[in-house]
């Protein structure tokens, strides 16, 4: 285990320092867990079906309410197995691909182990993918079959599936595919399961996980069998306080379209704990109070949810002054315990009469039973960091990538550094380059972007080093912060990563609009800046019969607005819901090469504009809990 003495890395990490002296530049630790060529994802989970079969390994939810029933391990292998079975009868082969999209839930995991069992390759797919991103996954993965949740999905996947002119039928679980694929596998014998089961080992390709297009057309990421193996044995050992005890409990509410969120339900049913699944996130605390879950995954924007649902709850007058008080007071408090001095002891008074009345509330919203939130998938802020941990919740923070299978670098339970992602799990190593980029090297990490060997290559450092395109920074110890990205990709709090020219070039087409900057880095959703055309807006005006006008006056004029929101709107379709603009302020103010906001070549810069209009961009949010980074 790592040694948790003030975060002090254990004597056989590799270190390099740094030009100054101050921090590293390299740092690695080494595997703890030896693997074999033969081992699988689904080998993770049958180990335990061997070690105990009775053991509850899943839970899952009653349609009657907040009933979990538990499911043992024999009794889950065996649907795997049925499962499997009805796929092979379906005529899936080892490596064909079946693509889910659905949102997460029993049947999405369990088609998932299923599916991995026979060699069959998973492609999720998101909810929110628009109808193009959605018919270039059936395109470019060749997919053989797609399992759905909902009618209308399953309606317009048929359609696509008919113009691409391909082989790949569509089956919806509500009208009851999974019973529909059980008897598919009726005269399915169990040897030939297990002659499937066998052909499958570390080489064999488990996934293809699409990027969101961020550059262009989604690139699909292949994730091996040995990729999820190595992550989740070694990150077992590394995370072993808060997931590698029996008494875990971890629910899933998290897309498990998303790496991280598919990654940790292996890593769960890997491990001696027990898995549960919700659909969303609308009916969370009371599916969280139900299944009492001992750490919760989360993205920064679930944390904001849950402090904003404590802070209404606390109504307005002195409840409301008592809860920011509190919130004033763990926050001070979880400071001082990172100082050598720590805690004063009015500061400690304050924190336990606080506690008692108000954040043991924050504690009790999470089911009671829950020590521990691990957040990935976007930054988080130091503040709310602070808050969760002054209130009991001890949040460990996360870096990965869709290439990276998700969590590479993590803090530990016991030495969290708040405002870092902590250090790579163990067998990773992570790099700063001589221009500032966090370079990852693993076994954790892909082979490679399934068809596209150019991306690929450009990808990886001639040493073979993993580029992610983040700027950080480095400690003595080993920890990296996340400072910015070496391109300008957003990613907001929900964690989806936006490519801002897609939609900045869309709308800069409009005949109203110069420029546009598109914004949202940590933030709940998509907004954007935009300038007005000072020589178009007059000849706009008078093709729509209205008044001659200045810019101040036409950026606050209602056909104006609705004009740029028709175009907003227009824009949005060619990407997916979480991915759109959701507000737009509209300046004044133009941007030029004189004004510092333009180069000389006229590209927007983006960085002195985020700076210059930073209360214009918080308008769009309104109040919210903010990194204030001291």
């Amino acid at each position: 285990m790592v040694d948790e003495t003030l975060g002090d890395p254990p004597a056989d990490a590799h270190t390099v320092p740094d030009a100054t002296g101050e921090g590293l530049r390299e740092f690695g630790l080494p595997r703890r867990v030896a693997t074999e060529e033969w081992m699988s994802i689904p080998w993770l989970f049958y180990r335990r079906v061997q070690a105990d079969p009775k053991q509850i390994v899943v839970e899952k939810k009653s349609s009657l309410g907040d009933v979990w029933r538990p499911i043992s391990a024999r009794a889950y292998a065996e649907e795997i197995a049925a499962v499997a079975r009805g796929l092979i009868g379906l005529g899936l082969g080892h490596g064909d691909r079946l693509g889910i999209l659905a949102p997460t839930s029993y049947d999405w995991t369990l088609l998932d182990m299923a599916a991995l069992s026979i060699g069959v390759v998973v492609v999720p797919i998101y909810e929110t993918d628009s109808a193009a991103q959605i018919r270039w996954i059936i395109e470019d993965a060749q997919l053989k079959l797609i399992v759905s949740q909902a009618r209308q999905s399953a309606d317009l996947l048929g359609a696509l599936v008919r113009e691409l002119g391909v082989e790949c039928p569509v089956m919806c679980l509500t009208t009851g595919a999974m019973v529909d694929i059980v008897e598919a596998g009726d005269g399915i014998k169990q040897a030939d399961y297990d002659a499937r089961y066998a052909e499958v080992n570390m080489s064999t390709l488990a996934s293809i996980v699409y990027t969101s297009g961020t550059t262009g057309r989604p690139k699909g990421v292949e994730i091996t069998h040995g990729n999820g193996v190595e992550l989740a044995l070694n990150g077992l050992e590394y995370m072993g306080a808060v997931t590698n005890t029996r008494k875990v409990r971890a629910l899933m509410f998290l897309p498990l379209a998303h790496v991280l969120a598919r990654f940790v339900t292996w890593y769960t049913l890997a491990g001696p704990g027990v898995l549960g699944h919700v659909p969303d996130t609308s009916n969370l605390l009371a599916d969280v109070a139900s299944f009492r879950p001992t750490y919760v995954l989360v993205v920064p924007r679930v944390l904001e949810k849950i402090y904003n649902s404590a802070e209404a709850m606390a109504g307005s007058g002195v409840k409301l002054r008592m809860f920011r008080a509190a919130a004033k007071t763990a926050i001070a408090y979880s400071r001082a315990l990172d100082t050598a001095e720590g805690p004063s002891r009015r500061l400690r008074a304050a924190h336990q009469f606080y506690s008692t009345i108000v954040l043991s509330k924050i504690h009790a919203l999470l089911g009671g039973n829950c020590d521990y939130v691990i957040s990935g998938g976007g930054p988080l802020g130091r503040r709310l960091g602070h808050f969760y941990r002054g209130a009991g919740l001890t949040v460990l923070e996360g870096y990965g990538l869709t290439e990276t299978l998700g969590p590479f670098m993590v803090n530990t339970a016991t030495a969290p550094r708040i405002g870092s992602v902590g250090r790579p799990v163990y067998g990773g190593q992570a790099r700063i380059s001589s221009e500032g980029e966090i370079q990852l090297k693993g076994p954790f990490i892909t082979r490679g972007y399934y068809g596209n060997p150019e991306a690929t290559a450009a990808t990886f450092t001639s040493d073979g080093w993993f580029k992610t395109g983040d700027a950080g920074r480095m400690d003595a110890q080993g920890y990296t912060y996340i400072t910015g990205r070496m391109k300008e990709i957003i990613v907001t709090a929900g964690g989806k990563n936006v490519a801002p020219e897609t939609l900045e070039d869309s709308l800069r087409g409009h005949p109203l609009i110069s420029q546009v900057v598109v914004v949202g880095d940590r933030r709940p959703f998509i907004g954007a800046l935009i300038t007005l055309d000072r020589d178009m807006v007059p000849m706009w005006l008078a093709n729509h019969k209205l008044p001659a006008m200045d810019i101040p006056a036409a950026v606050n004029h209602p056909e104006v607005i609705a004009a740029l929101e028709r175009a907003v709107e227009r824009a949005n379709k060619a990407v997916s819901r979480a991915e759109s603009i959701r507000k737009i302020r509209v300046l004044s103010t133009e941007f030029t090469e004189e004004n510092g906001l333009l180069t000389p070549s006229m590209k927007v810069k983006r960085k002195v504009v985020l700076e210059r209009f930073a209360d214009e961009i918080d308008a769009l949010y309104g109040t919210s809990l903010e990194d204030d980074d001291e």
